[in-house]
């Protein structure tokens, strides 16, 4: 062995290792091998007196990979760095090279958009040293998370019970409980409709009065209109025009998380797992190679080589009147580092490599692989015709489209709900008898709630986190039970996010105490200033300083003037030690508990267990029933109603892959 190329994930090494000859030997350090300590001052693992002085310390779970390392590295002539082409990937090669030992002078870090022979190839003849700005800015992004989550959640843990907060989440849990109060104080306001029904299928609508238009606000309103009406309706304008609709730019982190929620079912959770195995490398025929490019991305922006060939396959398989142009439409705060999220060869069509896919992994390849080839192609054409008619100066109105060309909806037709409205020929000047004409009562509906994608949507437009966050974000809220992710109604299909009295009770006393650096504004202006460290613009020191400058006084007005929130009681008496039984919130809901714990540990769950639902099929491994259950983690699965002699389980689509039962070694 002469050189030894190190990577973050194992599933990835495997991939790589296959590209390059006998002198390579390709491992990976699986993941992050250092964090900042928990000892000293407050447990920072940070000297704030001595300019924010980091302390890292190999994690526990590393130490036998670090030691591996380091004997493969003593067998080598060069090492290559090439963990992922980010913050957190440049952060992990500076740690590795600091463990093991590496001359960080070297062009030793090797960066690649996708994981395929040319890429790979490509980026071990362009070596190049750590980029210690990128280090920098990830270092300070972990500095400010640590100070923020540890100081923040001693606090609150200590005052009113909540598990913790940190920079970002925080914002996102406020952005939920504000969504919340617009709704609670949302006051319907009546208004009302009517319809005309000209014959079997115009069906329109009055929407003017003597051009203008007009508002219906009761029923009095409506039936002084009714009264009004005569018996024609005279067709007076027919509006015909042809709608254009570009093509979807390609995927990035935020739009394919949001697109695969709506699309798909999937979690963010769920989706970057799957995404990040089609980036690692999947086995196929001609060997292993990684599918998409680097899924963690905010810039739009395709390779040349991409879209040079992507037009020449419009072309050929679909016609030249298909070809569209190239288009890439980035933020302000973009990193143009990266391309889109696209396949890395379009010769791997969906289809064709479907029986080497797990069944989500062929859901998001395909989506991921139109997406990017539909953004080349040429405009959809819609003809649209509005219909006007009159009857004494009340006018109503129906709209009908049809698709002329289907341009771009050619290869990503499946995933657009549009539909044609056709309706018949008219002729100018034609009258028409109703066959009814209702008066219809409505009211004007709240706010919805985030879902998934709205959320992200809306954390992306106000510049709070990044992409590689989202994920992260959304899952932390859940699980310290600041919110629920769940369906509005039994027979809805949509979850929403609920806040909990807990994240309702956390986000008042964040707002009350914290508002000058808890906020969308201050959380977006610091994400800028981790983008202009990364750039070598600021000095990550003096913005660690003047944040801290300003964030621990809060901190320590927050111990003085916020009041303990005390433990409900029931009145009922522990039946173990005689103390008071109060209810308390836990990891998996409200439970009650003895006054006196820890000393007492007596407690009882008030969260209602579901009563597993049989669904009709039996187990393939001990011919029992299968039942579907709710797991401690929230999440439904179908398993063995043996359990736990028989531990088969499989997961349900749609539900996120949190955590099942472990099988028992044999």
């Amino acid at each position: 062995m002469k050189k030894l190329v190190i990577v973050e994930s194992p599933s990835k090494s495997k991939t790589i290792e296959k590209y390059l000859g006998k002198d390579y030997k390709v491992t990976s350090s699986k993941g992050h091998i250092c964090d900042l300590a928990t000892k000293g001052k407050e447990g920072l693992g940070v000297d704030i007196e001595d300019d924010f002085k980091p302390t890292y310390t190999v994690s526990a779970d590393k130490k036998d990979v670090v030691k591996e390392l380091k004997k493969l590295v003593e067998g080598s002539d060069f090492v290559y760095l090439a963990t992922d082409p980010d913050r957190e990937g440049e952060a992990i090669s500076w740690h590795l090279a600091r463990e093991l030992g590496l001359d960080l002078n070297d062009n030793n870090r090797i960066v690649f958009n996708e994981i395929t022979k040319n890429a790979v190839l490509n980026a071990l003849e362009n070596p190049r040293t750590i980029d210690m700005a990128l280090v920098r800015s990830q270092e300070t992004r972990r500095i400010l998370d640590r100070i923020i989550g540890f100081k923040l959640s001693k606090l609150l843990q200590k005052k009113i019970g909540s598990k913790s907060a940190g920079r970002v989440q925080s914002i996102a849990l406020r952005m939920i409980c504000d969504k919340e109060k617009e709704i609670n104080a949302f006051v319907p306001k009546e208004y009302w409709k009517i319809i005309a029904k000209l014959g079997k299928k115009l069906e329109t609508e009055l929407c003017r009065y003597q051009g203008k238009k007009i508002e219906i606000n009761n029923e009095a309103e409506a039936d002084e209109i009714l009264k009004a009406l005569g018996e024609d309706f005279t067709l007076t304008d027919i509006t015909e025009k042809a709608k254009k609709r570009s093509a979807f730019l390609p995927f990035i982190t935020s739009t394919m998380q949001q697109e695969a929620s709506t699309k798909l079912g999937f979690g963010s959770k769920k989706t970057m797992m799957i995404a990040q195995s089609l980036y690692e490398g999947v086995e196929l025929p001609e060997g292993a190679q990684g599918l998409i490019t680097y899924m963690r991305t905010d810039s739009t922006r395709l390779s040349k080589e991409f879209v040079a060939g992507a037009f020449d396959k419009i072309e050929k398989e679909y016609g030249k009147e298909y070809k569209g142009f190239y288009r890439v439409k980035n933020d302000e705060t973009s990193q143009d580092a990266h391309e889109a999220i696209r396949p890395t060869s379009l010769a791997n069509e969906p289809d064709k490599i479907k029986p080497y896919l797990s069944n989500d992994q062929y859901k998001l390849y395909k989506f991921i692989y139109y997406r990017a080839l539909a953004s080349l192609m040429s405009e959809a054409v819609f003809k649209s015709v509005v219909y006007t008619f009159d009857n004494n100066g009340y006018e109503f109105t129906i709209s009908g489209s049809k698709q002329e060309f289907d341009g771009f909806l050619k290869v990503y037709g499946d995933y657009d709900s549009s539909k044609d409205i056709v309706l018949p020929k008219l002729n100018k000047g034609e009258v028409f008898k109703a066959s009814a004409v209702e008066k219809n009562q409505h009211f004007t509906e709240p706010p919805a709630r985030y879902t998934e994608a709205k959320l992200i949507k809306a954390l992306e437009e106000e510049g709070v986190g990044r992409p590689s966050t989202y994920a992260t974000i959304i899952d932390t809220i859940v699980k310290r039970n600041y919110v629920e992710l769940k369906k509005a109604t039994d027979s809805g299909k949509i979850k929403y996010f609920f806040p909990t009295e807990q994240g309702i009770l956390t986000d008042e006393k964040l707002r009350e105490y914290f508002q000058s650096v808890i906020n969308v504004r201050y959380t977006a202006d610091m994400e800028a200033e981790l983008d202009e460290i990364a750039e070598n613009k600021l000095d990550n020191i003096s913005a660690l300083r003047d944040f801290y400058d300003q964030f621990q006084p809060l901190v320590d007005s927050a111990y003085e003037q916020m009041e303990k929130v005390q433990p409900e009681k029931t009145g009922e008496i522990c039946p173990e030690c005689g103390g008071d039984v109060v209810i308390r919130n836990g990891r998996f809901g409200k439970f009650k508990s003895c006054i006196n714990y820890p000393e007492c540990k007596w407690h009882e769950s008030l969260v209602k267990k579901e009563e597993p639902e049989d669904v009709g099929r039996s187990c393939p491994e001990c011919g029992k029933p299968l039942v579907k259950r709710k797991s401690r983690y929230g999440n439904y699965f179908i398993g063995c109603s043996a359990y736990p002699k028989c531990r088969y389980l499989e997961a349900i689509e749609g539900e996120e892959p949190k955590r099942f039962y472990k099988r028992k070694k044999k």
